[in-house]
């Protein structure tokens, strides 16, 4: 039902916004609604994450191969307007994603040595300062960008065991930069806004096995997790 809801609505701004595209028309839309101090809104949305491995030294055939997949986040908005172009927003949103590692070590023999599935729910709170342009009849393009933090529940961090008995430990908190751009649109009933972002992690998220000389983790010297939100807004 969720899954219906999300088609149906995105189907009536799909022909919303086709009408104003290609309407001879030029009839604003909510002309006052950017007017109020403060704003709010909800948000759904995709994204994809992936780490970025540095290493310590430099081997050929062991490095790790991240397999991405795409996974849902779900959120609020709240909105300070400081002037017709300018916003503050903080954007705090749940965020479910799943990454597998394979590592390509010529000592693994088995994929119980080889693989591992990194699930992981995030609490993401990003703030951000939005540059708008000009609004154009019922559109007004911007770009948006500033520094966020999560709180991942799936971290393991304090958990005992780590990869030689199968468990991928993860910090449980990271800070990360963030800089994209979107569009809002000015709909009959509502504004409604998609907007692609980058984000990247600013500190090192893994957290090595107990044996310094683990065949896993002794040779990264650091993991940072970076990843695109597309994501779509409805005020």
């Amino acid at each position: 039902m969720k899954k219906l809801f999300i088609v149906i609505v995105l189907v009536m701004c799909a022909q919303d916004m086709s009408a104003q595209l290609f309407s001879k028309e030029k009839v604003q839309n909510l002309q006052n609604f950017d007017k109020p101090r403060f704003s709010w809104g909800y948000i759904l949305g995709f994204n994809s994450y992936d780490f970025n491995f540095d290493y310590a030294t430099e081997f050929e055939n062991a490095d790790i191969v991240v397999d991405k997949t795409i996974g849902f986040s779900v959120g609020l908005l709240g909105n300070m307007r400081i002037n017709d172009y300018l916003d503050l927003r903080l954007e705090p949103m749940v965020t479910f994603t799943s990454r597998n590692l394979n590592f390509s070590n010529p000592a693994f023999t088995s994929q119980f040595e080889s693989f591992r599935e990194v699930k992981s729910t995030y609490v993401h709170v990003p703030l951000l300062l939005k540059i708008s342009t000009k609004r154009i009849n019922n559109f007004k393009p911007f770009i948006i960008g500033g520094v966020s933090t999560s709180i991942n529940l799936s971290s393991n961090e304090d958990n005992p065991d780590d990869n030689s008995t199968g468990e991928f430990r993860m910090t449980t908190n990271t800070n990360y930069y963030e800089i994209g751009f979107g569009i809002d649109l000015y709909l009959f009933y509502f504004k409604f806004t998609p907007s692609i972002r980058g984000v990247f992690a600013m500190s090192d998220e893994l957290v090595k096995d107990n044996d310094p000389n683990s065949p896993w983790t002794a040779d990264i010297d650091k993991m940072s997790t970076r990843g695109v939100f597309i994501n779509f807004t409805f005020q």
